[in-house]
């Protein structure tokens, strides 16, 4: 798979943890597509689902909640849990718990929606199955298609 990052550089926003970006597919290419501030960072190539989770999770949650709820969403994840936000592809269960806390019966919704948006994003896909979860997935991912 190819990986294309077009960076794009606005003064009007500040660089955080979670900046804003986004990721499309265009002729089999997947496209990142990053705004950052005057601070220029490294930008990870995308091909690991270590890279990709927290940006399809980030994508979801904006189109879910809009900017302003999604960043109250990090907030309180960040200060209620030892939730780190570069590692929700190696403790998908401290996201999941944090998320189901947080939204109570809503988080398995928002969890389907970001699974669903992974799964599209890794061309693969989603099938749900009865009694599994966000983290049982990500495993699931892991071993099956090695990611």
């Amino acid at each position: 798979m190819q990986i294309l990052h077009l960076i794009h550089i606005d003064g009007s926003h500040k660089l955080n943890k979670t900046p804003n970006r986004t990721l499309t597919k265009q002729n089999g290419i997947l496209v990142e597509v990053v705004i950052v501030s005057r601070h220029l960072h490294a930008v990870e190539k995308i091909g690991r689902l270590d890279g990709l989770l927290p940006l399809v999770v980030d994508e979801t949650m904006r189109q879910i909640f809009r900017e302003e709820g999604t960043k109250v969403i990090y907030d309180c994840l960040e200060s209620n849990s030892l939730f780190e936000w570069e590692e929700i592809a190696q403790n998908p269960e401290v996201f999941s718990a944090g998320l189901e806390k947080l939204l109570g019966s809503a988080a398995p919704v928002v969890e389907r929606l970001i699974l669903k948006n992974l799964y599209l994003k890794l061309g693969l896909r989603f099938k749900e199955k009865k009694g599994c979860r966000f983290p049982d997935y990500m495993k699931e991912l892991k071993e099956k298609h090695e990611y």
